[in-house]
């Protein structure tokens, strides 16, 4: 791709209303926002409609490896208008209620819990309720459960296999909270379907030139196959290749490799042993001597990949390791490679061009913030559109939240890896340097010591991760807080411990209630 520039100065003009938006490459990122804008804004040919027009490359193929998702995603098809039962039948999904994190506090055969689990439930507070973190941190809940198991009822009914939800019960609620795995190329080919019911309009053709204006701002695009393309907004989903944003416009990229190591993956799609096989509902996150892997149960197959850094390990050890891990099943089976570029753009927004999903960063899939941030960019570009035309203050707060998202979540996916007690190779001894976290998350790490984390620690609009996560996580990875409490900070035990026993209590009654995880599939493949 090339890019092009006039010589002639730039002349001051009143700013035009944007009615044309075109959305440079198709996938997840570009199908979504297509079909998000479409419903926020109305598309149409008519003079007071914006036209959406995807110019999706026929060559270049998606990624299509990123299966995972943060309960989030059931908000967004929902307000683009996609039913669960369509988005299971035809994207291969299943439900999601958390992550089960092996062997990351310690070496394998260590002494001491060999997993931790991240749920998607927020510990119980009904309303009016004590709340439970600082009495459980007071040793108050049944002796030897983590947080997790006791706070909620979601991990006992993942461990056994059931669904967060009823067969009764309406599209995308249920007394569980969830979010799903899915085939992220049946997803895109979802979303383009459904896009273009809303009167998104799809060019085939591959941008090779990116034409500035004498402002910096994108002029036009040049594709053999459609000429010459012109609009007044452009959105770049090119995905790592940052084609506009990037290659064209020089944004600067924050690289994180100082902070989060992995940069390389491979990926395997293993079929079950028998069609019956249960599913499970949470992703499983195994970690290994250089990095961690990925199993993720979906309806025909379980997606499985090894996430590692290249700084620790070599290619060979990686496959060796993620065949161990597979067992028999990866005989006969390539992986697919892939090499990950963890940061961010300094600015996602830059006169006329919006970057979404790659383009715009990449904090590694630990914790599913792909697909999230995708819909976090499409949720803000909906609603801070300029119609008028006057880009700046719009690009100005979209850059804030945006760069802000992906400092929050860098922060949240380091907190994995830096509590860790394994000392057996030296991915986990650099993790652990002090010197690799950030000092936003030092700062954080220091205050917890002696009190719990807390909703005052984080700005909710730039948050992706409710304080309730990094709760779990953090005491997941066994963080020693010694909390300041005594009998008056504390006055509600008696409650507290009444309310871990109704949640155990509660437990047994969710198993007899919820259907199996694969008879909940099920269901939604027969409505």
């Amino acid at each position: 791709m090339s890019i092009s520039s006039p010589a002639a100065a730039a002349h001051s003009a009143a700013p035009r209303p944007v009615k044309q938006v075109i959305i440079v490459g198709g996938g997840s990122a570009g199908w979504l926002t297509a079909a998000f804008l479409a419903r926020t804004l109305g598309t149409g040919a008519d003079e007071q409609s914006v036209r959406i027009t995807v110019v999706e490359s026929p060559d270049i193929g998606i990624i299509g490896v990123g299966e995972g998702s943060f309960p989030s995603i059931r908000g967004t098809l929902a307000a683009i208008g996609i039913d669960e039962a369509r988005f299971v039948r035809e994207c291969d999904a299943t439900f999601k209620q958390g992550i089960r994190f092996n062997d990351w506090v310690r070496a394998p055969g260590s002494a001491g819990n060999d997993h931790y689990f991240h749920p998607f439930s927020l510990p119980s507070q009904r309303p009016g309720g004590p709340e439970l973190l600082p009495y459980w941190l007071q040793g108050m809940a049944p002796a030897g459960k983590g947080f997790a198991a006791v706070a909620t009822m979601q991990k006992r009914v993942a461990d056994a296999c059931h669904g967060p939800k009823r067969t009764t019960d309406a599209d995308f609620m249920g007394p569980l909270n969830y979010a799903y795995h899915f085939d992220a190329g049946k997803f895109a080919a979802l979303l383009a379907t459904h896009a273009r019911s809303l009167g998104v309009q799809h060019i085939a053709a591959t941008v090779e030139k990116v034409e500035l204006g004498a402002d910096g701002a994108i002029a036009a695009l040049h594709t053999p196959q459609a000429g010459r393309l012109t609009a007044d907004l452009y959105v770049d989903c090119t995905g790592f290749r940052a084609s506009l944003i990037g290659a064209a416009m020089g944004t600067q990229f924050h690289s994180l490799s100082d902070t989060l190591f992995v940069d390389r993956a491979l990926a395997m799609q293993v079929p079950y042993e028998r069609p019956d096989a249960p599913i499970p509902s949470y992703t499983i996150s195994n970690a290994h001597e250089a990095g961690w892997s990925w199993d993720i149960g979906l309806q025909q197959r379980r997606g499985i990949g090894y996430v590692y850094s290249s700084r620790h390990t070599d290619a060979a050890r990686a496959e060796q390791v993620l065949r161990d891990y597979i067992g028999p099943a990866s005989k006969g089976l390539e992986p697919r490679q892939l090499t990950l570029n963890l940061g961010y753009r300094k600015q996602h927004w830059v006169h006329n061009c919006v970057a979404v999903g790659l383009s715009g960063g990449f904090i590694e899939p630990l914790e599913a913030s792909g697909i999230g941030l995708i819909e976090t960019a499409a949720y803000l570009l909906g609603y801070l559109f300029p119609h008028d035309g006057e880009l700046a203050a719009a690009a100005r707060l979209y850059n804030e939240m945006m760069t802000a998202r992906y400092e929050r979540i860098a922060d949240f996916v380091k907190l994995h890896y830096c509590l860790t007690q394994r000392r057996d190779s030296q991915f986990w001894i650099d993790n652990a340097d002090p010197a690799s976290i950030r000092a936003t998350l030092r700062d954080k790490l220091a205050m917890w010591r002696t009190r719990a984390p807390h909703r005052m620690d984080f700005v909710v609009d730039y948050e992706m991760y409710p304080p309730s996560s990094w709760q779990y996580v953090l005491y997941g990875m066994e963080y020693p807080t010694a909390l300041y409490a005594n009998a008056r900070t504390l006055p509600r035990a008696s409650e507290a411990r009444e309310e871990f026993r109704m949640i155990e209590q509660v437990s047994q009654h969710a198993l007899a209630d919820l259907p199996t995880h694969r008879a909940l599939i099920e269901h939604f493949l027969q409505r």
